[in-house]
Formats: C-alpha cells, structure tokens, sequence
C-alpha cells in the first residue's frame, strides 16, 4: 500500500494530484524551484522540498536530485504528472531500481510509444486502423520523395520524435517535396536530436478524438469514453469537450474498441490517452499516437464518469485490478475545458509574464477550476504559460457553454496578457455552439486584428472607471481643503483632463466635479454625467445614464489593467503629464519581443546576412522562436549571450 507519494511536477497538476492525496490519506511531497518557492502547490503539499533552480534541467528534469529527495523523505511512489519526465522511460527504470513505484505505464510501453513510426507498426500489426504511408529505415531523401508521390498529395512530414508541431510539413504537389523534407528534417534534428521522418496522408478536414485508456497489472484494459480536442492552435490544444458532437453511439463503440486494442498491444497498465485523427468527410478514423501518462484535460472525463483518475491510477500502481469493467463506465452529462493562458492572442499567440495581481473566480454551479494561481502569483519565463484549466459540467452541451461564457466574462485574472478575451470569443461563434469545426479552425478563421476591438462605450467605461478611481484614492489621502469636492473647479469649463495609451491609440478623458459624488466626463466627443456610487476591494461601482457598472482596477505603475463583465479585460497606459525624454530606438537593432532565455546565437560580429536569415533562437516558457533578418546586412554588435534571460525590448544585436 502507498502510504506517501512525491509529485515530480509543478503548478496546477502538483495540486490535482495533492488533492486526491489527502483524499485516500497519503502523504503528498512537493519539490519545488527557485522560482515556485512561494507557489500555492508547495503551501499545500504536506512536505515541499527545494529541488534547484529555475531551469527545468536543474529542477523537475533532475532525475538524481528528484529520486534522493524520494528517498530521503520515505516517499513510496513517484508520480510524474504530465510533462517533464511523466514519459521518460529511463527515469521510470530508474524508480523501479530504487525500489520506488512509478505511478505511470511499465518502461516498455513507454519506450514504443515514444518513436511515432514504432508506434504506428506496433497497431498496424494489432489491427488498429492507421493513416497510410511511410515509415521505414530508409531515410534517404530520394526514398522520401518516392514513397511520398506513392502516397499522394496533400501529404504530412512528420518528426517521429517529439510533437508539439516541431519538425512538421504539409506538402501540397510533388515540387515542393525536396525542400520542405530538408526542413522538416532541419527541424526535427535541432528539436529532438534525430531528424527520422514519417510521412502520412494529410486528412485536411480533420478533428482530434482520443480516448482515455486504462490498464491494470492483471492485463485488463478498459476506455473511459472520449474526448474532443479539435480547436488548437500551433498544434496545442486550446478546447476539449465530451461527449464529441460528432460520434454516434456505433463510431463510439467502434473507436473505443481500437482504443481498448491499442491498449492490449502495449500490456498497458496504467492511465493513458489513443489519440485518433477523424476525417469528417469519410467518417473514416485512423491512429495518431498514445500518450503514455495521464492528459492535461484528464477533468472533462472525471467529469462526465464521476471517477478519479488520479485515484484510479494509485490503486493501479498498487497492484490492485481495475476496479470496474467497461460495462460499467457510464457517461453523464456534457463537460468541456477550456485553458487560459498567459499568451497574446493578437501577436500570433506568443507567451506572456508577469504578475497575477488579482485571481478571482466567479461562483458558477457546476465549474470546476484547476489551477495553483492565487493573488500575487509569477508567471515566469521558465514554464509553461498555462494559468488554469476551466472546466465546466451540465446536462447539455448548449447549457455547459453557456455558464463557460459566463465564467469567462466574470472571471477575474487582472496584471498581464491573458487569452481570456479569446476564449469568450471562440464561445460566441456559431461554429463552435454547433459543433461544426476541424483541427484548422482557428488558423482559418480568427482574426487576431478584429477579435477584440472594443466599442467607444467600452473604451469610455474604462477610462472614465480608472480616471475616477484615482480621484478617488487621491481624494481620501487629501488633508487641506476637505470641504471643497476633490476636481472642483470654479471656472468649470476648464475641466481636468487625464491622457491614456491603448495601443498605439491615444484616449483622453475630460472631467469636472459637479458635487461631491457627481462628474461631468468628456470622452471623445461624448459627454456622460457619472455618478459616483462606491468602491471595495479595487472594484468601483458608478452609475452612467440610470445605469450601474462594476468595474475592478489593477494598477502597475502607469499601467490599467480594468476589467467588467461588459468590457471584458482593456490594457491603458496612463501617459505622463510631464513626459520623459522619449527612449531613441536604435537603427538596426534587434530586441527581444517577449521575456525569454537566448538559447542560440547563430551568427558572428562581422558576419554578413541576408534577409530571413536565423539570427538567434529564443525560448519562452518552452517554446522556442526564431529571431531572423529583415534585411540584407552586416551583424556590427552583439549584446545577448548564449543562456542570459533577457526582459521583452532587450536590445540582442545591431545589423547595419
């Protein structure tokens, strides 16, 4: 029996898994970085141990470090969570010859699934359908090209290590062949070390189903049922509901059946995932990959089963058979997740920092929110920028959506960028409500210059919000003249004026104190009588032409993070009455578009370039960017060094 667990992870799935913890009366033990010190995981592990610093090859990648803190601590089993080492094979064999339980799959089945071409031969030969085309020993560019014309177009490159859409190609006609399989193995080999590709029919109206398998030490296997996960973007999952809106009840026996072959094939015995490709037109579903260790959005089946997965799989690791038959698992229900991210959905959804100054989630029966951010919490360049998964259960899919829109217009996560406005809006568009959609949705569809624009009154409402509430902080720390309103003015056409940067657009806001709680504001060419009615906790309350508004402030500095349920979330800038000297942008420089480790320098001082040419690689909360010429020229300076964390507008080089 498993008396106590340490979770080799961090963040929202550190505490999922507390959580269950406490719950079967096991000892949970927390390992923590430099950066997560004050993390809400940590406060509440019953043991939180420090593992490094933020490099995750410091910390959560650090299998010695991790298996003596194991020992040291008496912790009977190790549970991964997703990410990190959660599929590392090597480190499961390492648990096992410390005689420490690996709350996972057995190494074997680990190591098939982690080569796609492996993984794609081990169910062909187990009667699991997959896509047709290439994935032999002969790598050989001529190979590829003939194997790839006998497949036909549109046509998938594909790294057989990794994911994450790295060292990925659709090829359209037999010319541009040569060139993309140059790339994609380019691609494959900085990312993952091996530039092995497959190459697979490209199914171009495709939706992502998986299906959650489980497997016992007995050699049981079940599925518990599917999930949807078609909206993405880059390649990550951005939506995943249950039940699918595609399946009828024979697909869903048909797949689950694969799932559960698929399952059998491998002697799986513990918690994984048999994601499938479904092609709209044909009705027609092929294999894609097993992830082997529980999912991200593992909830929307606790959801709809009533089961603990995470209970389900330290009872599996125990030794103890499954606990139900297929028979048995049961849907009820419709459930559907959502992840918020720290992310910028207008600048090509590229990841985010800073501080979480205000969490609050609203009170919605049925919503469940995952998530180890409080108040006060970092999002840090070293991590994924996931903030929370909001999940949400009802006895329809129209009725679940509808409270995930009114949890996403009442959430509030005010202080830095988040893709909560996009989230809303993806549940406003008529393809979504319906069903009515394919993996390429949000590539073909989202305009991220149009997604958010917001009304005059929106902008108004925010400004005059903000405006006021520094009336009003200035108000209550005023000693002289308390008698007189605070803006008063004897010659009231002079009013006081406030200036705001929304983007690059300037907003100007005019007021004047008409009583003690009663202004006359000028927006643009509009003209409001506001009242003033109260404020707590940041949140002000006024009322505009008869009606009331509540609106919660943050304040940075100069920076306004507002946010209502009418508004959603507007970023102001307040500009300075007396501004300082303009910082001059240097001719030809390079800066860093978001904070981000230098990962790689790809050229010299001296060196001459041309345009698209790769300057410097940059990562940020795992995912790598590119930074490349936008002309022809000669590198003069460089000012970044290879692995220096670096601020967004950090000047990296000069190009003459």
């Amino acid at each position: 029996m498993i008396k106590s667990i340490l979770i080799a992870n961090r963040g929202e799935i550190a505490s999922r898994i507390i959580r269950t913890c406490k719950k079967m009366g096991i000892q949970s033990i927390a390992v923590f970085s430099d950066a997560d010190s004050e993390g809400l995981f940590v406060q509440e592990a019953d043991i939180a141990v420090h593992i490094g610093e933020n490099s995750p090859s410091a910390s959560y990648l650090n299998q010695e470090k991790i298996i003596a803190v194991a020992q040291a601590h008496g912790a009977d089993a190790i549970h991964p969570g997703y990410g990190f080492l959660s599929e590392n094979a090597t480190f499961a064999k390492r648990c096992a010859a410390a005689n420490i339980i690996f709350i996972g799959p057995h190494p074997t089945a680990i190591e098939a699934m982690g080569s796609k071409s492996k993984a794609k031969s081990i169910m062909q030969a187990h009667g699991v359908p997959v896509i047709p085309g290439y994935q032999g020993e002969d790598q050989s560019t001529k190979r590829l090209i003939k194997e790839a014309k006998a497949i036909g177009f549109p046509l998938l490159l594909k790294a057989t290590a990794g994911g994450g859409g790295k060292g990925m190609r659709i090829v359209h006609k037999a010319a541009d062949l040569e060139q993309n399989i140059a790339a994609a193995k380019r691609e494959a080999q900085s990312a993952f070390g091996d530039d092995e590709l497959i190459i697979e029919r490209y199914i171009a109206k495709g939706r992502h189903i998986e299906f959650q398998i489980f497997g016992d030490q007995q050699g049981n296997a079940i599925h518990i049922l599917e999930r949807e996960c078609t909206i993405q973007r880059r390649y990550q999952k951005v939506l995943e509901e249950s039940p699918s809106p595609v399946l009828d009840e024979h697909l869903r026996t048909k797949m689950g059946e694969a799932a559960v072959k698929a399952a059998k094939a491998l002697n799986y015995d513990n918690a994984g995932t048999v994601e499938f490709i479904f092609d709209d037109r044909t009705q027609d579903f092929f294999f894609l990959e097993v992830n082997t260790r529980l999912q991200v959005e593992h909830p929307v089946s606790e959801e709809i089963t009533g089961l603990d997965l995470v209970e389900l799989q330290i009872e599996v690791a125990e030794g103890n058979p499954l606990p139900l038959s297929q028979a048995e698992v049961k849907s009820k229900g419709y459930a559907i997740e959502a992840r918020l991210y720290a992310e910028d959905p207008s600048n090509d959804f590229l990841p985010a920092t800073g501080t979480v100054h205000w969490w609050e989630v609203p009170k919605v029966e049925g919503l469940r929110m995952e998530t180890a951010i409080q108040s006060g919490s970092a999002i840090s360049i070293h991590y994924d920028p996931m903030i929370a998964k909001i999940i949400i259960w009802d006895k329809t899919r129209r009725a679940a959506h509808r409270k995930m829109s009114y949890t996403l217009q009442h959430l509030k996560c005010l202080g830095l960028t988040t893709n909560q406005d996009f989230l809303l809006h993806l549940f406003k568009q008529e393809a979504i409500q319906k069903g009515e959609y394919d993996t390429h949705y949000i590539q073909n569809h989202f305009d991220p210059n149009t997604f958010n624009q917001k009304s005059t009154h929106h902008l108004a409402l925010a400004a005059i919000s903000t405006t006021l509430s520094d009336w009003y902080e200035r108000d209550q720390n005023r000693t002289l003249l308390r008698h007189i309103p605070s803006a008063w003015r004897n010659n009231r056409y002079m009013a006081q004026q406030v200036s705001y940067l929304y983007g690059e657009e300037e907003l100007q806001v005019a007021y004047n104190a008409l009583s003690k709680n009663q202004f006359e504001c000028e927006f643009g060419e509009q003209k409001y009588v506001v009242d003033f009615v109260s404020v707590e906790k940041n949140t002000l309350s006024i009322q505009i032409d008869g009606v009331q508004y509540k609106v919660a402030i943050v304040k940075k500095g100069f920076e306004r993070f507002i946010h209502s349920p009418e508004t959603g979330t507007i970023h102001l800038v307040k500009k300075e009455r007396f501004p300082s000297k303009a910082v001059t942008k240097i001719e030809g420089g390079y800066e860093a578009p978001m904070p981000s480790q230098i990962i790689k320098i790809l050229v010299k001082e001296g060196q001459e370039v041309k345009v698209d040419d790769a300057l410097m690689i940059i990562s940020s909360m795992k995912m790598e960017n590119t930074i490349s010429a936008e002309k022809d020229g000669k590198v003069t300076e460089i000012y970044a060094q290879e692995g220096q964390n670096v601020e967004a507008g950090f000047l990296l080089l000069k190009i003459e």
